[in-house]
């Protein structure tokens, strides 16, 4: 993983006083509300319902032992004991006060992290795939571009003003699970056709929100060594034209629908070809010195079946579960990658604790080289793990509480923060997701129903991604009380697509018994081995409105 060098010390150092002085006036009352709230949402500090909540940057969602166990630290001293992982990789703590801001800021800098740019109109933290490196279906690894990426955009002062926030994901492989199309800049590592030489797919204007859209291809290949003045061509037309009247309507999804596609692209390839590419594009030194940071671990060579392994899956059911279900497959012979749920039943979606991090801390210094990932599903990866010291991994994992068997499944649910702590919140996330949890508990129940991936969002603003959730939950306010609508087969892949309106909205205590519903359906109407997606696509809303419309009027089923 990327080493800060003395320029990033330096950087984020320098940030880490320049707040600390920017606190103290504002403490002091030298600096009033207004005035405070653009510096501090430029360090990821936000005023949400009861308290600050301070947003800390994960680039690319990977992080190192130490570094956890720094936020374990800071989620002990300044929070609550624990830290929430967001849908952007990152991580926040949501009671942080104010005068401890700055001491948090010279905690994280220590080891080699901040909150910059995780808030406020500019380009935000770089997302990736979480199994960046190690995917067999990986045309190559995504994160040295993110890094670029992430040096390229810090404190750009072109862009440092957008019309809105900016946010960039980026995956390598075939198979999309970095949600590049529901971005504003989707980048996708391919090979050209012809010659074999690497480049880029680049989608533009995607994004969710009260005005969801899925971005458009504006070139299906770039070169490589282009791809910073591209990127530059594209975000100086968008800060040029993008709206500043109405912040509903201020997006590059916004600007990319008015005008077309078509015209966007004219006007993005003008400004291109306006530019000096070798005076913006990064020197080829400068790529292979990031690329170096990325190179894999040291392996063991290892035949790929392993007889421990295997032995331990045969004598303990759990295990064997576990594996099935969180295991995913490694390029290098006799390893694997292990996906982490913070999604246990009863527990609230991406929530860690303290103890926890710890923990997981050690297992990963131990087992895992000292690397783990944060996943948009708010859950943690263990990326590099050799199969024979699964079982030792199982068990510390178990002590920590985070052998939770439930990756993909109906449990492993997203939820925003919502009403429990967000200020722009309609309605809660978090006890719905609990609910709908407790509901499906039963681990062969789970089983059964196979993939399915239910999303819930507190607002409009949907955090929650609710509009590509296979099952999307969406709260809102309606006569007082919280109503909450329920959408089908949205889709945040390659095969990215919006899900669309069973009916009417419900109330709280409604939902629980609407999903039952939504997956008896399911369980009726698909064919042998048909994944829920896949059934919502064969044959359509018809099946599951039926059924839902019964339910919301009381029928019996």
């Amino acid at each position: 993983m990327y080493r800060y060098d003395e320029f990033d010390e330096r950087f984020v150092r320098e940030r880490v006083q320049q707040f600390r002085t920017q606190v103290e006036r504002r403490l002091y009352g030298s600096l009033s509300d207004d005035e405070f709230k653009p510096l501090r949402l430029k360090n990821g500090l936000y005023l949400q319902l009861h308290a600050y909540m301070l947003r800390i940057a994960v680039p690319y969602g990977t992080l190192n032992g130490k570094q956890l166990r720094q936020l374990a630290l800071i989620g002990e001293r300044y929070d609550k004991g624990y830290g929430h992982f967001t849908t952007r990789q990152n991580l926040q703590f949501n009671w942080p006060q104010l005068k401890d801001v700055p001491d948090i800021l010279d905690l994280l800098a220590d080891v080699e992290m901040h909150c910059i740019q995780t808030s406020g109109n500019c380009i935000r933290n770089v997302t990736a795939d979480q199994f960046a490196g190690i995917a067999k279906d990986e045309v190559e690894d995504p994160r040295p571009t993110a890094e670029l990426l992430r040096q390229w955009s810090s404190l750009h002062p072109e862009f440092a003003w957008l019309p809105r926030k900016f946010k960039i994901a980026v995956t390598g492989a075939e198979h999309d699970r970095a949600a590049i199309k529901v971005h504003d800049i989707g980048l996708k590592v391919r090979r050209h056709p012809d010659t074999g030489a690497t480049g880029y797919q680049v989608v533009v204007g995607g994004g969710l929100g009260r005005t969801p859209m899925i971005g458009k291809v504006i070139r299906d290949f770039l070169p490589k060594d282009e791809l910073l003045a591209y990127l530059e061509a594209v975000m100086r037309v968008y800060n040029a034209e993008g709206r500043r009247d109405n912040k509903y309507k201020a997006r590059v999804k916004i600007l990319v629908h008015e005008i077309g596609t078509e015209e966007f692209v004219r006007r993005v390839e003008a400004e291109y070809a306006q530019l000096d590419g070798p005076t913006v594009n990064a020197p080829e030194s400068e790529v292979e010195r990031i690329a170096r940071y990325f190179a894999p671990p040291a392996y063991e060579a290892l035949p790929e079946d392993s007889a421990v392994l295997d032995a331990a899956r045969r004598a303990d059911p759990a295990l064997d579960a576990f594996v099935a279900q969180n295991g995913f497959a490694h390029r290098q012979p006799g390893y694997v990658a292990l996906t982490i749920s913070l999604k246990a039943v009863g527990g609230v979606p991406g929530d860690m604790t303290s103890e926890q991090m710890r923990a997981f801390a050690d297992i990963a210094e131990r087992y895992s080289f000292d690397e783990l990932r944060v996943t948009h599903a708010q859950n943690l990866v263990l990326p590099h793990v050799r199969k024979d010291d699964v079982p030792r991994v199982f068990e510390a994992l178990k002590a920590a509480g985070l052998a939770t068997a439930n990756s993909g499944l109906v449990t492993d649910i997203i939820a925003c923060p919502g009403m429990d702590y967000c200020a722009l919140a309609t309605a809660r996330s978090i006890p719905i997701a609990q609910e709908i949890a407790k509901s499906f508990a039963d681990e062969r129940r789970q089983a059964e129903i196979g993939p399915l991936q239910i999303k819930i969002s507190g607002c409009i603003n949907a955090c929650g991604h609710h509009h590509v959730g296979h099952i999307g939950i969406l709260g809102l306010e309606k006569s007082g009380k919280e109503n909450y609508q329920i959408t089908l087969g949205g889709d945040a892949t390659e095969a990215a697509a919006l899900g669309e309106r069973l009916g009417p909205g419900i109330d709280a205590e409604a939902v629980p018994g609407a999903i039952e519903t939504i997956v008896g359906t399911y369980l009726k109407v698909r064919t042998d081995g048909e994944a829920f997606i896949d059934t919502v696509r064969r044959a359509g809303l018809d099946p599951f409105k039926a059924s839902f419309d019964a339910y919301v009027a009381g029928e019996p089923a």
